[in-house]
């Protein structure tokens, strides 16, 4: 239950990855599409948590109403055009670290082919199915404004709402629970006053790595190039961040 820089990289990283505004919009949409197909097509943000965060985030970002809308009723199936589909890429970083790239594309066969590129142009290396999702989990994260909880207050708190794993940061906290629970968990957790800032389904490593400096610059470097791409949501990994 150590703390690490996880959310502190996400920031940074989120503030360079989602700096054109369009790129930005494509990917929020997609979120929110793919929120509701998890969701089993459940549309309402009061009983789909990932759906209500991604709408929250597409808010944030002053997404159009009209847009949101779109693409919560593409998610249930209720508007024609392009299919999305989900995806799922395994691969190493330098140093041996495992990434797992997730990705929401109409064209498997281009995504696929941009994450290869990037990988083998940066010292990585795209893996088999399995070689590398063994080492993480499926999991339910919610991240909480620590508001001047102490760390003994956030734990009891968590161990009440059925909440499997915690971490720190100087200002949040990181709840694990699993996936089936995590709407029932977040909507206790903030009935127990903690303020929620995201909750999603994640893959958390079981395990971090850790690498040299040097290593490790390469591998985030590696990691923000994969995010810049359209089609791609998120980039987990069992690197162990040094600050």
């Amino acid at each position: 239950m150590s703390g690490h820089s996880k959310w502190d990289t996400i920031k940074r990283q989120k503030g360079a990855n989602d700096a054109k505004r369009g790129q930005l919009f494509t990917k929020l949409a997609n979120a929110i599409t793919i929120a509701v197909k998890q969701g089993g097509g459940n549309t309402d943000p009061g009983f789909n948590a990932t759906l209500r965060f991604a709408i929250d985030k597409a808010k944030g970002a002053n997404m159009p109403k009209d847009s949101i809308e779109r693409a919560v009723v593409k998610g249930s199936g209720g508007a024609g055009g392009v299919e999305l589909f989900e995806v799922l890429y395994e691969g190493f970083a330098q140093g041996g670290v495992g990434l797992l790239v997730e990705a929401v594309t109409d064209k498997k066969q281009r995504t696929v082919a941009e994450v290869k590129n990037i990988m083998e142009k940066n010292g990585g290396t795209m893996a088999g199915q399995g070689a590398v999702s063994y080492l993480f989990q499926k999991s339910g994260e919610i991240i909480v404004s620590k508001n001047g909880k102490s760390s003994d207050e956030i734990l009891s708190i968590a161990l009440d709402n059925n909440i499997s794993d915690f971490e720190e940061e100087d200002e949040v906290a990181i709840l694990y629970c699993e996936p089936q629970a995590l709407t029932t968990a977040r909507q206790a957790i903030e009935g127990s006053g903690l303020t929620v800032e995201e909750a999603s389904l994640v893959y958390k490593p079981n395990s971090k790595m850790s690498v040299p400096p040097e290593i490790e610059e390469k591998v985030v470097q590696l990691i923000e190039k994969i995010e810049e791409l359209d089609d791609v949501q998120k980039v987990y990994t069992n690197l162990e961040y040094s600050s």
